[in-house]
């Protein structure tokens, strides 16, 4: 990733370690623990019990994941504060938790269309995204730069601070009307996140979502995505 790429990604996580650990528990809280809409249907197989189950465990596991996030002041320049996701990667428990959590977030906003496949960006969506795909029962496709991946494939533009870049998924990875979540570690403009969605069209796939660990809200990333369903594990106050 290129300092500038960087210096934006941490523009966004400034305000996490800003916020009191108390504000950041309520508000995941009160988004997380809200009573879900049911029929008389879903009633009786006792799925409202089980939805309500499930935001609770997400609520708390998010709390757990936002305390174990780093904080590095002016990093990479003078001013900017970076939050450090590694560290979720580092300690087993909090890296099961990390996949618990995305998994449960899947569930919630894909309870009728589970993904047969999972698409990770290059490079840290691939930290995730084949160990999110195996507790979904789903493949993994990974998409990397181009000139990366052998055989035929197809090719997708971006534009980056300093010019336009390919990214490229291989022929045949995902099937004609297969259900496809694409997954990274953050969005911040949205172009490479939307080439991504642009390569799983090219094959036939069904874009049912993207899913971020974090969020760059001022770049408005989410406007390049064509209105697919977004959604973002850990959110700050920005």
């Amino acid at each position: 990733m290129s300092t500038s790429a960087n210096t934006a990604q941490s523009l966004a996580q400034t305000s996490k370690d800003q916020i009191p650990t108390t504000s950041v528990e309520a508000a995941v809280l009160a988004s997380s623990t809200a009573t879900p809409s049911t029929n008389s249907n879903d009633a009786s197989r006792g799925q409202p019990a089980a939805a309500a189950a499930g935001a609770s465990e997400l609520a708390s596991t998010k709390i757990t994941l936002l305390g174990a996030l780093k904080s590095f002041p002016d990093f990479p320049i003078p001013g900017i504060q970076f939050i450090d996701i590694l560290p979720l990667f580092q300690d087993p428990a909090i890296h099961t938790a990390l996949l618990r959590a995305l998994e449960l977030q899947v569930l919630e906003f894909a309870e009728h269309s589970k993904p047969d496949v999972v698409v990770g960006l290059d490079a840290r969506g691939f930290l995730f995204g084949p160990s999110l795909a195996l507790r979904l029962n789903a493949s993994f496709v990974p998409v990397r730069k181009k000139g990366k991946m052998p055989g035929p494939c197809v090719t997708a533009a971006y534009e980056k601070e300093y010019g336009t870049d390919f990214f490229q998924m291989q022929e045949g990875a995902v099937k004609p009307g297969q259900k496809v979540l694409v997954v990274d570690d953050i969005i911040a403009t949205g172009g490479s996140a939307a080439a991504a969605g642009s390569l799983v069209k090219q094959l036939g796939g069904d874009l049912i979502g993207y899913l971020f660990i974090l969020e760059i809200p001022f770049l408005n990333g989410r406007s390049k995505l064509d209105g697919v369903q977004t959604v973002t594990l850990l959110e700050t106050d920005e």
